[in-house]
């Protein structure tokens, strides 16, 4: 199992996204939150709100998901690979039933 953190810009690109992870089966589930950014940018500290997305999947499918996020997001965003410990084995058994355990070979197409 692996999950992606990511940031976006908003709840609604958010949902987009969270969305086409589901539709394509390249997740099992996914979740977002809005957060309070800060940050340096050219020298100065800036601070702006920004939404975090959690998205939960196989190993294997990382290519696919970037791609998939670059159609809906044209600015450098956050996306971190994770690698959970422990996970209960209810949680895994539906993942296993909804994404396959074989990563997709395959380019998203828009």
């Amino acid at each position: 199992m692996k999950l992606y953190y990511l940031t976006l810009n908003n709840s609604e690109e958010a949902s987009q996204i969270g969305r086409a992870l589901l539709e394509k089966k390249l997740a099992v589930c996914v979740n977002w939150f809005p957060i309070t950014c800060a940050y340096r940018w050219e020298g100065k500290i800036t601070e702006e709100p920004e939404v975090v997305m959690i998205v939960k999947t196989q190993v294997g499918y990382r290519v696919a998901i970037e791609q998939l996020i670059r159609q809906h997001v044209t600015y450098t965003n956050f996306i971190a690979e994770i690698t959970p410990t422990n996970v209960n084995q209810g949680f895994l058994d539906w993942l296993n039933a909804e994404v396959s355990s074989l990563p997709p070979n395959y380019s998203i197409k828009t």
